[in-house]
């Protein structure tokens, strides 16, 4: 679906609202990975919420956190593609690995944000972005990380918050394949992508608005 946005029926579509788009896009500061050395304690977190160009600056955007390299997970295949895994053909999730530092973010503040930044009710897709390749999964590493993401959809299935129930899957990590070199701080090379203008930017903001509880930088 990125690529419809890139394309030039899309361009024409949104062309009235494009530079409103790009002043919203240039007004923020795009969170950047860290060029800082690893923390001696540095620990890993992964998730998938659809889009990995999202994924990437929701959580570089929190206090704690050195970087989120783009990549694919939960699939069946060794060295996946781009174009692989937008068809279907590998099982994986566009994903993030996100480097932080336990001493200034706990995996479970990682995991409210991860649910902040997405529909968890919404299967195999995140908003225009529709496949399995978008599906939303958190990994786990040990048992008390599970035990921190299914305590925290419990909870939002006791909320309410939706009127359907989470469907995110609950997954142990297995193998994290990096993406593409081009992916890799995709929205702050391309600040004016049609899709990084009216999907990218928007939702980062709703995330901003919506996290009370982070600490950003």
């Amino acid at each position: 679906m990125k690529k419809i946005f890139a394309g030039i029926g899309a361009i024409i579509v949104v062309a009235v609202l494009i530079s409103c788009a790009r002043s919203q896009a240039n007004s923020i500061q795009i969170p950047k990975a860290s060029t800082a050395k690893p923390a001696a304690n540095e620990k890993v977190a992964t998730f998938s919420e659809g889009c990995f160009w999202h994924a990437e600056i929701v959580f570089q955007s929190l206090v704690g956190v050195r970087d989120a390299v783009s990549g694919y997970a939960g699939g069946h295949t060794k060295n996946p593609t781009y174009e692989e895994v937008g068809r279907g053909d590998t099982g994986h999730a566009e994903s993030v690995n996100v480097y932080y530092d336990p001493s200034k973010i706990s995996y479970k503040t990682l995991v409210d944000a991860f649910f902040a930044s997405l529909d968890p009710t919404e299967l195999n897709r995140q908003g225009p972005d529709v496949g399995t390749q978008y599906r939303s999964i958190a990994f786990y590493r040990t048992p008390q990380e599970k035990k921190v993401i299914e305590d925290k959809i419990e909870a939002i299935n006791a909320s309410k918050e939706y009127k359907s129930k989470v469907v995110t899957e609950v997954l142990p990590f297995t193998k994290f394949y990096k993406a593409e070199g081009y992916h890799q701080e995709y929205i702050s090379h391309n600040p004016n992508n049609p899709y990084v203008q009216h999907v990218s930017i928007p939702d980062y903001l709703e995330f901003r608005r919506k996290f009370k509880e982070g600490k950003f930088k």
